[in-house]
């Protein structure tokens, strides 16, 4: 079987300090920025002004786009090509509504002076995600974290292990809020789909790793809380590794390639997947093993079997069949 990424022999836990201490400073800077810059929510939350326009000569979106970006307007547009008509959204207050109207008009009129145009409608529109939507979405949002917990809680035996999932999938979503806080881009529902991705694809990452500290436990029971935190997170090292650049070499592409509209809900989730991978290494399994230590030395470790769940062998002659086991499933691996 050919390995594209050998099997790294990495001390994650003794390293936790150094990431708890990474993700509190990134934590910190978000609790920061984000009530005092805030989000930059774009016209799906808060409205502003629509002027449909119906220009004589074919033409193309980027070349409006770029008539208005001339001027510092910034505008979501949409359009109609069998009329050659194109929906200009601008967000802004109904009370400025024409005068940022009169803006797009002057815009177009100067930079687009080939090709004259008719305004067909000029109005305010409110925004698409109201405050009861608004609600329902955060309200849905908590019963499907508490829903993580309840399934990996059951899946695992462990109501811990789902409560730490929860926690580094709220990290990655909070990194990536606080990025969006950083460099001002605009919070539409395209980034709402980008950050409800992105604690998927963490939470999975983070199951597939407490999958294989289960099977650690079922097959050595006696092994300690450290080393089977450390050899999960080894094992599955070339697969998160793989899996993630997979994901980043695509995003990478769209991120250059995709164009104006793609380009946002790209840079978001690059930094949510690597978060996420990041997390799910960093975070969730060493965060299992410094509650469950407390304050405990190493030394002091007990086993995983007797901490997590019931050992799979009780008796000795049992207990040496589960070693032998162990032994020759990690022969087989390290051919």
């Amino acid at each position: 079987m050919m390995v594209l990424i050998p099997r790294p022999n990495i001390d994650w836990v003794s390293k936790r300090f150094i990431f708890f201490t990474l993700s509190g400073l990134i934590t910190l800077a978000g609790l920061i920025l984000l009530p005092t810059r805030g989000l930059n929510l774009a016209l799906d939350f808060k409205g502003g002004t629509l002027l449909q326009a119906h220009f004589d000569k074919p033409t193309d979106i980027s070349t409006v786009r770029s008539a208005l970006e001339k001027d510092g307007i910034e505008a979501q547009i949409q359009t109609y090509t069998e009329r050659n008509s194109f929906a200009i959204k601008v967000k802004g207050s109904q009370d400025s509504y024409k005068e940022t109207g009169e803006r797009i008009k002057t815009a177009l009129a100067k930079n687009m002076s080939g090709n004259t145009y008719e305004t067909e409608r000029m109005e305010f529109v409110g925004p698409a995600v109201g405050r009861d939507l608004s609600k329902k979405a955060v309200m849905a949002i908590i019963l499907s974290l508490f829903g993580i917990i309840v399934y990996v809680a059951f899946r695992f035996n462990n109501l811990l292990w789902g409560a730490m999932g929860v926690v580094a999938l709220g990290h990655d979503v909070f990194v990536a809020l606080t990025y969006l806080s950083l460099t001002h881009r605009e919070v539409d529902l395209v980034i709402v789909a980008a950050l409800l991705s992105i604690a998927g694809y963490s939470i999975n990452d983070t199951v597939v790793i407490f999958d294989r500290m289960r099977e650690h436990i079922h097959l050595n029971p006696r092994m300690k809380l450290k080393e089977l935190v450390n050899t999960s997170i080894n094992d599955c090292f070339g697969r998160t590794l793989i899996t993630n650049l997979t994901v980043v070499g695509v995003l990478v592409i769209l991120y250059f390639m995709a164009g104006p509209i793609i380009n946002d809900f790209a840079a978001v989730m690059l930094v949510g997947s690597i978060c996420g991978t990041y997390s799910t290494i960093a975070i969730a399994t060493p965060l299992v093993y410094q509650w469950q230590m407390g304050g405990k030395k190493e030394e002091e470790d007990p086993g995983a079997g007797s901490q997590l769940q019931k050992p799979a062998a009780a008796d000795k002659e049992a207990q040496e069949a589960a070693d032998s086991r162990y032994r020759q499933k990690m022969a087989k691996r390290a051919k």
